[in-house]
């Protein structure tokens, strides 16, 4: 393994000194890392490859619709469309419960929406 590592590092450094790496794109920012530490491992490459591919499971749709229709609640001020809102987060989280994946109940499940809100 070191041999490789060697080899690594000589063609990394033969592209600095080549200038192959300036100007790449997000030079000089932080990188945006996925936070995955809830995905088990053995299903992190494959999670990440739907996201890169821009596939969106039904279950985190929905979540997101749940989190628009809470967010439409915090901000309601119509009696009727309060209601209104109260039964499409109802339905919502019935659909889920039926799939077999309930949202907890409480303060973690409020951050949980939160998070799919961002």
């Amino acid at each position: 393994m070191q041999f490789l590592d060697r080899l690594v590092e000589q063609r990394i450094e033969a592209a600095i000194a080549a200038g192959d790496l300036d100007d790449l794109a997000g030079e000089g920012r932080p990188l945006q890392l996925d936070d995955d530490r809830l995905v088990p491992e053995d299903l992190r490459v494959a999670y990440r490859m739907l996201k890169n591919a821009r596939f969106v499971p039904p279950e985190l749709g929905t979540r997101a619709q749940i989190a628009s229709v809470q967010a439409l609640l915090r901000h309601a001020t119509d009696s009727s469309e309060r209601r209104r809102a109260v039964a499409r987060l109802a339905l919502l989280e019935a659909k889920l419960e039926l799939d077999g994946r309930s949202l907890p109940r409480g303060a973690y499940r409020d951050r949980i929406i939160e998070r799919v809100d961002r």
